[in-house]
């Protein structure tokens, strides 16, 4: 669970860093990526191996302040992209300022609390800390208030933004606002836990690993959603990517027909910079060309190709096809006006596509 936990958060990380290079001005998406940084800062630093290394470092106690002060930092970020994705950007970051302040001070008072106690007091977990220590309980009481408050307040945007959005935006939304929610239960648990630590009081081990175990999903419920509408997108565009790379490769018989009869069709990229021709060689620039250079020739073959009979299987498809690049090639110096090929079906651009698509397999299976 936890390596599943850490390797989502990187690919949420990576994924969000990649957004923002492509638009570092997009402050919401600036937000999230810094709220996502942080938190995949803070996951190590809670692990025993990344603790312990911080520790030797920096002094004990170091990687538990370090992790919390991260913490506040990742919800606060949560915060600032709802806040500057508002409609009054104006009222968005007057507001994100406020917000700032108040986690400003939070982190000044954990840390305030963690500098004047023994620095032994924080070595353990959560579960082990002695709550009776003043500035222990305050550590854990402030820094988890300010979780709950920041937490439940992202989890109320999220489900306004899910209730407004279209599918796959709204089912991330849902997503994450469920493990906001819960996030909030489980810091409501652990200061009511504090507080009856602080005084005293006893809580089972039981009830500490529910709460551990309820913040490990919440998190990877976040996480999900999140980056859930990204990798959709992305599984979508990649099945586009294919679906166009095996029509472009279908669509080379009757390609070749049209290049060979009409060479000066074929669009040219010498002339182009280096730039556009690194971009004119990708799948969807190459399909689209492809089917604009087949379209043209037989255009140029349509005055010598009958309005019917195409139902009338390959080898015929292919003979007349064939039969009309030749009377094409032998035709008068006169020249003869271009009609659009005649095909009796439903005009549209995805028809279009499957009748060309006929017309190579048609092509290849001939040949």
């Amino acid at each position: 669970m936890t390596l599943v936990l850490l390797l989502g958060l990187v690919a949420a990380v990576v994924w969000k860093l990649y957004q923002l290079t492509k638009a570092p001005q997009d402050k919401p998406l600036r937000s999230v990526t810094l709220c996502l940084v942080c938190a995949a800062l803070s996951y190590p630093l809670a692990m025993p191996g990344g603790a312990s290394g911080v520790d030797t470092v920096a002094g004990h106690g170091a990687a538990k302040l370090a992790q919390n002060v991260l913490l506040l930092a990742t919800v606060y970020f949560l915060m600032c992209f709802y806040l500057y994705s508002a409609a009054d950007e104006r009222v968005g970051k007057r507001r994100a300022r406020r917000e700032a302040v108040l986690v400003v001070l939070v982190a000044a008072v954990i840390i305030g609390a963690a500098v004047t106690v023994s620095h032994e007091v924080f070595v353990g977990s959560f579960a082990t800390t002695d709550m009776t220590i003043p500035q222990a309980a305050v550590f854990y009481l402030v820094a988890g208030l300010y979780l709950m408050y920041a937490l439940a307040t992202a989890a109320r945007w999220t489900r306004r933004y899910a209730r407004l959005s279209a599918k796959p935006h709204s089912t991330g939304l849902w997503v994450a606002g469920a493990g906001m929610s819960a996030m909030a239960i489980a810091c409501a648990v652990r200061a009511v836990i504090v507080a009856i630590r602080w005084g005293g009081g006893s809580v089972s081990s039981a009830l500490m690993s529910a709460v551990a175990l309820l913040l490990v999903v919440s998190i990877l419920l976040f996480v999900f959603g999140i980056t859930y509408p990204g990798v959709r997108t992305r599984f979508s565009s990649c099945r586009l990517w294919f679906r166009h790379r095996r029509a472009h490769r279908r669509l080379e018989p009757l390609w070749t027909l049209m290049a060979d009869a009409f060479p000066h069709f074929v669009l040219p990229t010498d002339s182009l910079s280096w730039r556009a021709r690194w971009r004119a060689r990708g799948v969807h620039r190459r399909y689209h060309r492809r089917l604009v250079e087949c379209r043209d020739g037989l255009v140029q073959i349509g005055p010598h190709l009958p309005a019917t009979g195409f139902d009338d299987g390959a080898e015929h498809l292919a003979r007349r096809l064939r039969d009309a690049v030749h009377a094409h090639k032998h035709a008068s110096a006169e020249p003869t006006p271009a009609r659009p090929l005649v095909i009796p079906r439903q005009r549209s651009r995805e028809a279009d596509v499957q009748e060309l698509l006929a017309m190579s397999d048609a092509l290849r299976l001939s040949s």
